[in-house]
């Protein structure tokens, strides 16, 4: 199974009201969605560039896992989504390929995609999310 495109790129940030007018005035993007994801324990701000979006993730819960990023690095890129039409094949065929899962099936995720994540212990270090309409 292949990506269909690079979904978006998730950025931890202390507050969405400070960081949210850089990528505005200094790098001219348009913030076009605040949602909160009570299950993540986060509140999201997305940009566009092209196809793909940046998200930014406040956390709403020190104990959350974006609460616990923050808190241990200060920000900065979080995690790397990939958009696969089947989420859940994917992450089986990951497995099946000696990746080791965060997520075993999908969860829900913000604008209302499905999503599981794979253990940067398995990617170089890299977060990566798998999503998808299903």
């Amino acid at each position: 199974m292949k990506p269909t495109h690079i979904e978006h790129i998730g950025i931890a940030v202390k507050s969405l009201e400070e960081a949210i007018p850089f990528y505005e005035k200094v790098l001219g993007l348009e913030c076009y969605a605040v949602e909160e994801v009570e299950e993540q324990k986060v509140k999201t701000a997305f940009f566009k560039v092209g196809q793909t979006k940046i998200e930014l993730l406040e956390s709403t819960d020190p104990e959350g896992p974006i609460g616990k990023f923050v808190e241990k690095t200060g920000g900065g890129m979080h995690h790397m989504a990939f958009a696969y039409d089947d989420v859940e094949k994917a992450l089986k065929e990951a497995e099946e390929n000696g990746c080791r899962l965060i997520d075993k099936t999908p969860r829900n995720g913000a604008e209302g995609l499905k999503i599981g994540f794979l253990h940067p212990k398995s990617t170089f270090k890299v977060l990566t999310e798998i999503c998808g309409d299903k």
